[in-house]
């Protein structure tokens, strides 16, 4: 019987693999060498720093993490110690989709603009990139997006210079991994250089890795209205993050905006799939069955004195409202991990029904292509 050590806040996990051996649940930031000995395997997030340390004179040989980003995990170790492991790739690039969605919602009511009159600077068309571009195309804006690494394969028509999007666009808005050198080098992208080049009315979101931007030279720019606002979901040094940052920035979240539960559900089933393709549990199509549904799963659409961008904004809105995670924040900085590991229920776009006037196609088609199903 092998032996697996979990994080403790993976959702939907439990009972799923203890048919198959010992499973033992933990905070990840307290999975240690000594847990790991006898260990065979390893289902972790981003809190559990996998390398040597960690790692060295144990019998794992498989590794898990149930989130899209695996800079925690030492891959060239795993690699030379015939340690597998794998990530969960636009496991909830739906989640931040939404979570973008409000964060362009409440920006624009917070600022007062129009979305359909702005232009949105996508850098990464990924999973998630090219899901936020979908969004926003449908809210009206006008599209730029940036992926040199994608631009170099031929598969991205349309991809514009990182300086385009500099100059032109109003929001810029980063879904790229965490690369700390070489060519597509994205640690402190966004740095004093970057920041000057910028418009004063440029608003920026960072939604994938803290150090994707220095927080430093962001909090300087903010001090001195170099630019006009910031949404941030991740930071450098999480958990311990800059108070002066937080209380600069339009929009301030615990790093959740990928944790809807959709997002969880798909993360935990694929992290569930790859150790079975790794040892054979039978379980290759396992999804979990318990995830919970919206409370108001249903929406009946009223049009009645609403412009097409209210009605998009109040439908987001309704499904998820940023402003609520920001709240917590703000009352509470250093409870940042548990608001992560006690978050409420989320569900995603594609949740919710819509019953609206069937004849009205050009809104119609916009729901659909944010996600929502029409009745």
């Amino acid at each position: 019987m092998i032996k697996i050590v979990v994080d403790d806040k993976i959702p939907f996990l439990r009972g799923a693999l203890e048919p198959f051996g010992k499973v033992l649940y933990f905070p990840g930031k307290d999975i240690n060498n000594e847990i790991l000995k006898d260990a065979n395997a390893l289902i972790i997030r981003t809190r559990t720093i996998c390398n040597k340390e960690l790692l060295g004179g144990t019998n794992v040989k498989f590794i898990a993490t149930a989130t899209i980003g695996f800079d925690h995990i030492d891959t060239v170790y795993c690699e030379k110690n015939n340690i597998k492991w794998t990530n969960a790739p636009g496991c909830n690039s739906g989640s931040v989709m939404q979570y973008i969605g409000s964060a362009l919602v409440r920006l624009s009511m917070k600022h007062n603009f129009d979305l359909s009159k702005k232009t949105i600077g996508i850098v990464g068309h990924g999973n998630v990139g090219s899901k936020v571009a979908r969004l926003a195309s449908a809210l009206g804006m006008k599209v730029l997006i940036n992926d040199p690494p994608l631009q170099r394969k031929g598969v991205l028509q349309n991809s514009v210079s990182l300086n385009e999007i500099k100059e032109k666009a109003d929001i810029i808005t980063f879904h790229v991994p965490l690369n700390k050198t070489g060519i597509d080098k994205t640690l402190h992208l966004v740095d004093d250089g970057f920041i000057k080049s910028l418009k004063p009315t440029t608003l920026i979101i960072n939604s994938s890795r803290g150090e994707v931007i220095d927080n430093l030279a962001l909090k300087f720019a903010l001090q001195n209205k170099q630019i006009k606002g910031a949404v941030l979901d991740v930071w450098e040094n999480e958990p311990n993050i800059d108070k002066e940052l937080l209380d600069l920035v339009d929009i301030a979240t615990p790093h959740i905006a990928g944790y809807s539960a959709d997002g969880k559900a798909n993360g935990t089933a694929m992290s569930v799939q790859a150790i079975n393709d790794f040892f054979g549990f039978g379980l290759r199509k396992w999804f979990p069955s318990n995830v919970p549904l919206p409370e108001n799963a249903e929406i009946t659409l009223n049009l009645k004195n609403k412009t097409e961008m209210e009605i998009l904004s109040q439908l987001i809105l309704n499904t998820y409202d940023i402003k609520f995670d920001d709240m917590r924040l703000r009352k509470s900085m250093d409870t940042f991990e548990y608001q992560r590991g006690d978050y409420p229920m989320r569900r995603e776009f594609s949740s919710y029904s819509i019953k609206m006037d069937p004849n009205n196609i050009t809104l119609k088609e916009k729901l659909q292509k944010i996600g929502f199903k029409i009745i």
